[in-house]
């Protein structure tokens, strides 16, 4: 079973740069508090180093 992952934006994308801000819009995040569940993939880790001063990230099983 591949492992998921859960994203959630903690902080505000407005004093971000535009890479940011279209890695937050590509993983489906739209707002403060809101979540996705992805499933942990390479390309996936990359975005979230991207972004992880914004968000949180928590383990699903």
């Amino acid at each position: 079973m591949a492992n998921k992952v859960k994203i959630t934006q903690l902080v505000s994308k407005v004093r971000t740069s535009v890479n940011q801000k279209r890695t937050l819009e590509a993983l489906g995040l739209r707002g403060i508090r809101k979540s996705v569940i992805k499933e942990n993939k390479v390309g996936l880790t990359g975005m979230i180093r991207v972004i992880a001063h914004l968000v949180k990230v928590e383990e699903v099983k």
